[in-house]
């Protein structure tokens, strides 16, 4: 037996053989053209061709997962359109008189070369995306080659997507794109195991979405482990993959899988009901967001609120500012979502380990120290005017509370009051309503933050206790250098003060504290 470490996607046990996927992606033809007017007319009727097949994805993806990851193939429709994308191809025909094939693979390659770069998760999820439809496109570039134009250009192109494989196995990939996931054979795939990807994955949502037992991030050299019918045991809870069980791990397992569905049930029991401690005392028990997709997971799993939206991810999903209209549109799905239980927004959180290509922000040798969160806003008020009018706008549509991050002074947060008032007055002179009782708080994640907390309490209405950076500052570490884990030691005296001080200050000025990172789910600390 071998046993091989990935990352577990959903939380099920499967027991099958292998099939394994060798998805060989033929070379991209490259040549010159001489009429790039042809070769546009080409690629415009290969678009055609695509949008059809992606809106027909859609349709498949709505009536077998959740409508907001059906969305996943409306931004797969919006990244065909895309004018940065489309006026890349284009110039590369017109200028370069690159035939459309090549043409489309190099520019993706290059939008998918700054998401990768990032270093963000979802950004590289975003990544894959535009590898899928750039994919398509071509496909049906060459089908429109091989055929010869299409008037109507809505023909089928021969896009290799889910295996046509008989029985039930474990599929074994590589990877998988958005759309051959949703493509597979749910009565035939026992599970999936794929060399690449990660958890924030669009393969992994969908993969949860549908039920899929799933490990991701397995590493290639597992594919040259297994063949088909090697025999394997998926654990989609530990990211476990077992090669050749022996007979006490696979009964071992069996009764792991009938455990966590008794715990699962006891859990989904506890639904409607109030989170109370032996005590007495009520613990509102929040959920942290990144889209307002993911609020109707959090409504759904009977959430007291969402403690934290993040929405630098609307920032971090494109290639340019999200319009104040867009923003707006987000943050009342969430705020509508959650109906009258609070939703607190933290404005944006771009720099340090979030990186945004067209903020254009300077190389620093200490990003983390840098240029970031409510820095960034204040020495870019027009940027953060626009945050906050699509907050105070969405404000209307339920209970907001809006949270600034990375707050060191008393002046930053007198100078962030001020543009909220500016930002008001604006709106009322407009006659656009909000509401004016819309609570502000801060992120207390830096010590000086701590420190100053009695002298900050008077001038919020709320204070959230970042762990995570606070314990990076305090400690002096870097948490994206996985090195320094061993010098990390989260329960230190030193945040534990500073924790405790925080929540003083807080009580004594007669506001709520709410505490989120690594911390807040540590059951050692929960007393």
């Amino acid at each position: 037996m071998i046993t091989c470490q990935g990352k577990g996607v959903y939380g099920a046990i499967a027991i099958g053989t292998a099939r394994v996927l060798q998805l060989q992606k033929p070379g991209i033809p490259q040549f010159s053209v001489r009429d790039a007017a042809e070769e546009l007319s080409r690629l415009e009727s290969a678009t055609r061709m695509a949008a059809a097949e992606i809106d027909s994805i859609h349709e498949k993806a709505l009536l077998e997962t959740k409508e907001e990851l059906a969305q996943i193939f409306e931004v797969h429709g919006m990244l065909l359109q895309d004018a940065e994308f489309t006026a890349s191809i284009h110039r590369l025909i017109t200028e370069n008189s690159m035939n459309a094939e090549y043409a489309v693979f190099t520019a993706a390659k290059e939008i998918a070369a700054r998401f990768i770069a990032s270093g963000d998760a979802l950004l590289e999820a975003r990544a894959a995306d535009v590898t899928d439809v750039s994919d398509r496109l071509i496909a049906c570039l060459e089908s429109l080659r091989s055929n010869g134009s299409l008037s109507d250009g809505t023909a089928p192109a021969s896009l290799p997507s889910a295996p046509s494989l008989q029985g039930n196995y474990v599929l074994c990939a590589e990877d998988l794109t958005p759309s051959e996931t949703i493509s597979l054979d749910k009565s035939s795939v026992q599970a999936f195991v794929t060399a690449r990807g990660s958890l924030t994955s669009h393969v992994a949502i969908l993969a949860k979405s549908l039920g899929i037992p799933a490990v991701v991030g397995i590493g290639e050299n597992f594919l040259k482990l297994v063949a088909d019918g090697t025999r394997l045991i998926v654990d989609g809870f530990s990211g476990m993959v077992y090669v050749d069980p022996d007979e006490r791990t696979e009964e071992d397992l069996r009764q792991k899988l009938a455990e966590r569905m008794r715990e699962t049930d006891l859990l989904r029991q506890m639904i409607g009901k109030e989170s109370i401690t032996l005590d007495g005392t009520r613990i509102a028990i929040c959920a942290n967001v990144s889209t307002a997709e993911e609020a109707t997971i959090a409504a759904g799993n009977d959430a007291d609120g969402i403690g934290l939206f993040r929405s630098e991810y609307l920032y971090l999903d494109g290639t340019d500012y999200p319009s104040e209209e867009r923003q707006f549109q987000a943050y009342r799905k969430a705020l509508e979502t959650m109906g009258s239980k609070e939703v607190l927004i933290r404005t944006l959180d771009i720099g340090a380990d979030k990186q945004a290509p067209y903020f254009q922000l300077d190389q620093e040798e200490n990003p983390a120290l840098g240029l970031r969160a409510i820095r960034i806003c204040l020495t870019r008020p027009e940027l953060f005017k626009t945050q906050l009018r699509a907050l105070y706008r969405a404000s209307a549509y339920g209970n907001l509370g809006i949270t600034f991050p990375m707050i060191a002074s008393v002046s930053e947060v007198e100078k962030i009051l001020s543009i909220c008032e500016e930002v008001k007055a604006g709106l009322r002179k407009e006659g656009v309503p909000y509401n004016d009782k819309t609570k502000l708080g801060i992120m207390i994640e830096t010590p000086a933050a701590a420190v100053i907390s009695d002298l900050l309490a008077p001038m919020v209405d709320f204070f959230s206790i970042g762990t995570n950076d606070l314990t990076q500052y305090a400690l002096a570490i870097d948490r994206q250098n996985a090195k320094l884990e061993p010098f990390c030691d989260t329960h230190h005296e030193a945040i534990l003060r500073l924790i405790k001080m925080t929540a003083d200050n807080a009580h004594a000025h007669g506001i709520p504290v709410g505490i989120c990172g690594e911390l807040a789910a540590d059951p050692s600390l929960t007393e």
